[in-house]
């Protein structure tokens, strides 16, 4: 298999996880929280590990033999905060009551189930499937790009995205279903969600493709380094922590890493 087809593989997998979701939010009516902490400060010591360790240093190799020692590392680092203001950005658009990256667990969307009326129900759930929508779109070019420079690296990125993934299904799941009172409407809100991960590789990829060099793929490879810092630190670690116990979070994160170096070593 190329790089090119694996890299849209990955990236569908790492976007249709938001159904795994869905389908836990039916059949599990307790979070467990210090499995989601744990699982969720996996997923942020992965992102922060590889961003750090291996995509900004790739990004700043290609951007010196680019422009030279000290113009490629000042445009590494300007490449790297763009795509962190980036993200800050489209969290800044989305309304916090409608953004999924607000994360809440089961029982509390439940309560607020209850409260509301189904329109305001499905609304809820549609604007979360909007706001993954958008959110998912440089996740899906993240993960594409990375696959494409290092199948490995892509694999390693495309599970922490998928774990990141999964708590968005709920928060667009619960709402519809309780709205609706169909599995089958709220379970295919939640897996189109999804699609715009790939997508952003489909579109990453078709617009890029006739363009790269050392120096666009060193911009975006950069760009993608902090992308995923700003989802590790704003919103995966924050939901750890909320959810969970703070050393259990702390283990999850050292976890994660542990595994992303010993995954690196052992293809180098």
């Amino acid at each position: 298999m190329n790089n090119v087809a694996l890299a849209f593989l990955l990236t569908l997998f790492a976007g249709l996880s938001t159904g795994i979701g869905s389908i836990i939010a039916f059949f599990t009516k307790r979070t467990n929280e210090k499995f989601l902490s744990a699982t969720l400060g996996f997923s942020a010591g992965v992102m922060i590990y590889v961003s750090f360790i291996e995509i900004f240093s790739k990004a700043r190799d290609s951007l010196e033999l680019a422009y030279g020692a000290q113009k490629g590392y000042w445009y590494t680092v300007i490449a790297f905060f763009a795509g962190i203001i980036i993200m800050g950005i489209i969290d800044k658009v989305i309304p916090e009551g409608d953004n999924p990256h607000e994360w809440r667990d089961i029982e509390e969307i439940e309560g607020v189930a209850k409260e509301e009326n189904s329109n305001a129900l499905k609304r809820m759930g549609l604007f979360s499937a909007l706001a993954i929508a958008i959110h998912n779109f440089p996740e899906g070019l993240a993960t594409f790009i990375s696959t494409l420079q290092d199948p490995a690296l892509g694999i390693s990125i495309a599970i922490a995205i998928a774990i990141h993934n999964i708590p968005e299904g709920v928060a667009v799941s619960v709402p519809i279903y309780y709205a609706t009172g169909s599995r089958k409407e709220a379970f295919l809100h939640s897996f189109l969600s999804g699609l715009s991960e790939p997508l952003g590789a489909l579109v990453g990829y078709t617009v890029l493709i006739n363009f790269i060099n050392d120096a666009v793929f060193g911009i975006v490879f950069a760009a993608v380094a902090g992308i995923m810092v700003y989802i590790s630190l704003d919103e995966l670690l924050p939901t750890a922590e909320k959810y969970g116990e703070h050393h259990i979070a702390i283990y999850g994160l050292i976890g994660g890493m542990a595994v992303m170096a010993l995954s690196l070593l052992l293809v180098a």
